[in-house]
């Protein structure tokens, strides 16, 4: 199981992004998939959940997320980014207890 997330950088508040999350190695369009997000000095937060054909889909806040089964992809859409937002973004398959490297989005003027 594999999981490269990107899409993460520097943004300035208001500003949005669309992170990506290129799955491999196990039948994506069968599973669950999560986004969470850990930022510095803090625990480790479910932001996002999507079922296995988008069904399901519980978010916080600002977030969307899909998937693309066709292409092994999972997206989180982030609007209106806050400073509070700045942390690490991790796509995980909870079934297959994999995790991706995770993404820096970090927002600041």
């Amino acid at each position: 199981v594999q999981l490269v997330e990107s899409g993460g950088g520097l943004v300035q508040p208001g500003g949005s992004l669309r992170l990506s999350c290129a799955a491999s190695g196990f039948t994506f369009s069968s599973y669950i998939m999560r986004w969470y997000r850990q930022a510095p000095g803090k625990e480790r937060e479910l932001v996002a959940t999507i079922g296995s054909t988008e069904s399901n889909i519980t978010v916080k806040g600002r977030f969307t997320i899909s998937r693309d089964n066709a292409k092994n992809t999972l997206y989180l859409q982030i609007n209106n980014l806050k400073p509070e937002d700045t942390a690490v973004y991790y796509c995980t398959v909870p079934a297959r207890h994999a995790w991706g490297q995770g993404t820096q989005v970090t927002v600041s003027s």
